[in-house]
């Protein structure tokens, strides 16, 4: 019996112990002689060219990491980033770490920041975690000797993102993570639905609750721009368990009606506003969320950047926020500075979480007070038709990929809370 095969299998610790760490694993990645594929000017940088699967070599493991038997994955933005090989390719970054751990610095990359699996090896330094632990993992890979993570892992110098700044991620059938990266996989959750959770979970909810964040508060109001997609999902359920009052913004009917079933009462329709670079079209959005809930946002949750910026900026109201992560339709804002300035409003920037903030995350989703978003599961032989769908926005919430696991709904321990939350809400997103 293999080592994956024993993991499958349910084995124990010991027996997982005493079989050989193969030499090469399946993974899920990228070739650097692929770099050059898309020309600048290229329409479609279809990410299902240049992501691969197949056999790449098993590195060894350092003192304070962990070599993980991944059962299930998921599909980020940054999977998308990678495989497109903008905003520049990422082997630039393995190469720069590679100065420091010649490890990582390899022709190919190993893509992923999301997993759940079982633990089959430790680093001579890790005490907290055995074999045969269920883990899901957390994606800020930092030094633990470096200070400032005692204030905020996410200051940290060397801060990098798991399986997109770093090798050997999750979309494969093993992985290899620090051990601070880890937490104990929620015992009513499938592999697939634990696997989907922690980036972008964890990423809203530093966002929104957080103390580096835009410390939501009971009452208030929050827009949400892509509020049925893999952040905006988890948003809206933390907006509404802290007593907030979402307004999700969509792009389609369905989507409304996804928005609506989550117990988000109130839906921009985002096909309304057709040029959102426009202040015309800010003061009809912010008139129409004033319709809705009477006043403007005191937050708004950005991720889609350029295109929708101004009008978040416009929106918020006088002393509001708004706290951004990321920028999927473009880098370079713009938007007036005087709707800034002269209503005392704050942009906050964000990014990922801290081990403690997923921790936080992590122990809501164990509770079963935030459920998982997946709508769609692929193997990972298909994880570039996986990314494409996510690339073309063709999804709903997250988009799993199994590894090891031989199919769906396994790996479930808590059947009775499970039965107590109920199956229509742990599958909404699939149900749609």
């Amino acid at each position: 019996m293999t080592l994956a095969q024993a993991v499958v299998a349910g084995a124990e610790r010991a027996e997982l112990e005493h079989l050989d760490v193969p030499s090469a694993y399946r993974a899920a990645h990228l070739r650097k002689e692929e770099v050059g594929t898309f020309d600048q000017h290229d329409a479609d940088k279809d990410v299902r060219r240049t992501i691969h699967v197949g056999e790449v070599p098993m590195p060894e493991l350092a003192a304070d990491e962990v070599l993980v038997a991944v059962m299930a994955s998921a599909i980020n933005f940054n999977t998308v980033w990678s495989a497109m090989f903008e905003p520049i390719p990422t082997f630039a970054f393995l190469e720069r770490f590679g100065r420091a751990d010649p490890r990582h610095d390899l022709p190919t990359h190993v893509l992923g920041s999301d997993a759940s699996g079982v633990i089959v090896r430790t680093g001579a330094a890790v005490r907290r975690w055995r074999p045969g632990d269920r883990v899901v993992t957390s994606p800020a890979y930092v030094d633990g000797e470096d200070p400032v993570i005692q204030h905020d892992g996410m200051l940290a110098a060397d801060l990098r993102a798991w399986g997109f700044e770093t090798n050997f991620g999750g979309l494969a059938d093993f992985a290899v993570v620090k051990a601070t990266q880890l937490l104990p996989k929620p015992r009513h959750l499938s592999w697939e639905e634990a696997a989907c959770n922690m980036l972008c979970a964890s990423t809203a909810y530093r966002m929104l609750v957080g103390e580096r964040g835009a410390r939501m508060k009971q009452g208030d109001v929050v827009l949400l721009w892509g509020a049925t997609g893999g952040l905006g999902g988890y948003g809206v359920q933390l907006v509404r368990n802290g007593g907030g009052i979402p307004v999700g913004v969509v792009s389609s009917q369905g989507k409304a009606d996804l928005l609506r079933r989550m117990g988000c009462a109130h839906v921009v329709d985002r096909s309304q506003f057709e040029d959102l670079t426009d202040e015309k079209s800010w003061r009809r959005l912010g008139a129409e969320v004033r319709r809705q809930v009477g006043e403007d946002p005191a937050i708004v949750f950005e991720h889609t950047g350029r295109e929708t910026f101004g009008a978040s900026v416009y929106v918020a109201r006088r002393g509001g926020s708004v706290v951004t992560c990321g920028s999927s339709s473009g880098y370079a804002h713009e938007y007036d500075n005087r709707h800034l300035w002269m209503k005392l409003k704050r942009i906050i920037g964000s990014h990922g979480a801290n081990y403690q903030e997923c921790h936080e995350v992590n122990r809501l989703i164990s509770l079963g007070l935030i459920h998982p978003t997946l709508s769609a599961v692929y193997p990972l032989t298909e994880t570039g038709e996986a990314a494409r769908a996510v690339q073309l926005n063709q999804h709903v919430g997250k988009v799993g990929v199994l590894a090891l696991a031989p199919g769906e709904h396994l790996g479930i321990e808590d059947h009775e809370l499970r039965e107590r939350i109920g199956e229509d809400r742990l599958g909404l997103f699939r149900t749609r």
